[in-house]
């Protein structure tokens, strides 16, 4: 079986299916499709899957070109909601969230839903790999019961793989296919299968178990979260000592050796770092450890919101501004530059503690038009028209996303003052007199 599968791997005859035609299987899907394979992508969002089959993107650095070229000219690309058409694939590559509860416990619902659809139209020889991120033993604790329910044994009438997935979207250095990637399986003749599909399209890191590949995602996203809570700290320390952070850390990045530069924010964002080292920290209370890099870490980066909103509220005051129907410009309100994916934004929770504090909140993003709503914030919010607003209409401009793009010098001449915590002002040379990093 095993030989089989990889012969249909070389030969591109190989039918992949991706659960989740999000921000990494849609990428995934990329990768595939252009090194000559079929893909079906299976999302319950119907809007998603229109927009697929009628060769429309809806993803910022995936072009609408491209998914025109293989799902309406090629026909290599289809979307459906149909999960009983999973049964005709060969590979199965599940890209589903793996969000927080409201009490930082992991949520697994989208990962055990996917896999009881898996397992309803499961047949011999399929493989099933996950991809989102988890805490060590997902794969085989939560997954293989599931899947072995069927009456079907691993490594004999079906595989099952881990591949963490390390997308990081708006970075133009770095994309799906040009990312190593750590591979793994249950059973040695799966962990075969999984790095010959995956050689296709990338270079491939296998390890020993689907603990280890799991582990080696948390363990990067970890060191992340916690070096950035480490400067978010230095950058309130040294506020307090009227030394500049940003200075600081540029000097420091200088040593050649031994040191990696983090900058500070307003609080992280996305759907990796401030989500993922708590899995970890979940986990790690079954063997009674106590993570306290971890949590130490999430306490710190968790408060910056609250941090530079009372930056905020602190100069407004000192201003003479009151805070009562205070107009305030929130500027970028995606999780990072360069996208339009704003998943747990530090932005959202200042505009949620400057809206309690009686402050008038618009928002200016040019990759976010709408601000849809979140599981945990409903504004009803779109973005302003920049070039319509008078000088110093707004009391206040909060940066909290500095897109590359954004002209800095025109928000400055929307707002009696700014408050910058990304820096973004003193790049572009902007006057100190109006500017409070924060």
């Amino acid at each position: 079986m095993k030989t089989k599968i990889i012969k249909r791997i070389k030969s591109k005859k190989a039918l992949i299916g991706i659960i989740g035609m999000g921000y990494v299987g849609l990428p995934l899907a990329r990768e595939f499709l252009s090194k000559g394979f079929k893909v079906t992508g299976f999302d319950l969002d119907p809007e998603k899957v229109k927009k697929l089959n009628n060769g429309k993107s809806y993803i910022k650095h995936i072009s609408s070109d491209f998914i025109k070229e293989y799902s309406v000219k090629k026909k290599t690309l289809s979307a459906t909601s149909e999960f009983s058409k999973l049964k005709e694939m060969d590979f199965i590559l599940i890209c589903v969230p793996t969000p927080l509860d409201d009490h930082f416990n992991p949520d697994l619902s989208y990962v055990v839903k996917s896999t009881e659809s898996v397992a309803e139209f499961l047949k011999k020889g399929q493989v099933v790999i996950l991809e989102s991120t988890t805490y060590p033993g997902t794969t085989e604790e939560v997954m293989l019961p599931i899947l072995e329910k069927t009456g079907k044994k691993v490594g004999k009438d079906f595989y099952l793989g881990y591949s963490p997935e390390r997308e990081d979207p708006g970075n133009p250095d770095f994309r799906t296919g040009t990312i190593p990637k750590v591979v793994s399986a249950i059973s040695k003749d799966g962990k075969e299968i999984v790095k010959a599909l995956y050689d296709e399209i990338v270079e491939s890191v296998p390890v020993t178990s689907p603990k280890v590949a799991e582990a080696s995602k948390i363990l990067e996203n970890t060191f992340r979260a916690i070096n950035i809570a480490l400067v978010n700290e230095l950058k309130m320390v040294f506020d307090r000592m009227d030394i500049d952070v940003w200075e600081v850390i540029n000097a420091a990045k200088t040593k050649p050796f031994g040191f990696k530069a983090f900058y500070p924010g307003p609080g992280l964002g996305g759907h990796c770092i401030p989500i993922d080292p708590f899995y970890l920290s979940w986990k790690a209370k079954e063997k009674d450890i106590h993570t306290h890099f971890i949590e130490l870490a999430g306490e710190i980066n968790n408060s910056m919101p609250y941090y530079v909103a009372d930056k905020l509220l602190r100069t407004l005051n000192t201003k003479g501004i009151p805070l009562k129907n205070a107009k305030i410009l929130i500027v970028g309100v995606a999780y990072k530059s360069d996208v339009d994916d704003m998943r747990e934004s530090p932005a959202l929770k200042v505009m949620e503690i400057l809206s309690k504090e009686g402050c008038r909140i618009n928002y200016y993003d040019p990759y976010i038009p709408i601000l849809p709503a979140t599981r945990k914030y409903k504004f009803d919010l779109r973005s302003i028209d920049i070039e319509k607003v008078k000088e110093n209409y707004y009391d206040a401009a909060m940066i909290i996303t500095d897109h590359s793009d954004v002209d800095y010098k025109n928000i400055a001449k929307k707002a009696k003052i700014v408050i910058d915590t990304r820096n973004a002002m003193k790049i572009k040379g902007l006057k100190k007199g109006k500017v409070f990093k924060a």
